[in-house]
């Protein structure tokens, strides 16, 4: 799991989300993630680009970040709540 955030934009002005499918999980064995058992909730997003090719993107949070994201998203949603 990335703690430091996205590296790379998911969409951009021109991209359409399709789908937005999430889980939550645990890790409970892994050769490479040093922070095991702890939950974790991964996004999976269908977008199309402006050519309108699909194409899926996979994010895991932390639950801190998933909880920063939630709320990023309630903020959001009442900005477009006024307009």
């Amino acid at each position: 799991m990335e703690e430091s955030g996205f590296r790379e934009p998911v969409l951009d002005a021109k991209s359409e989300l399709i789908d937005f499918q999430w889980k939550l999980g645990m890790a409970v064995s892994s050769d490479s993630c040093r922070s095991l058992k702890y939950p974790y909730v991964a996004v999976m997003l269908k977008v199309a680009d402006h050519s309108g090719q699909v194409s899926s993107k996979s994010i895991e949070m932390t639950i801190p970040q998933f909880q920063n994201f939630y709320k990023q998203f309630k903020e959001i949603a009442a900005v477009i709540e006024t307009v």
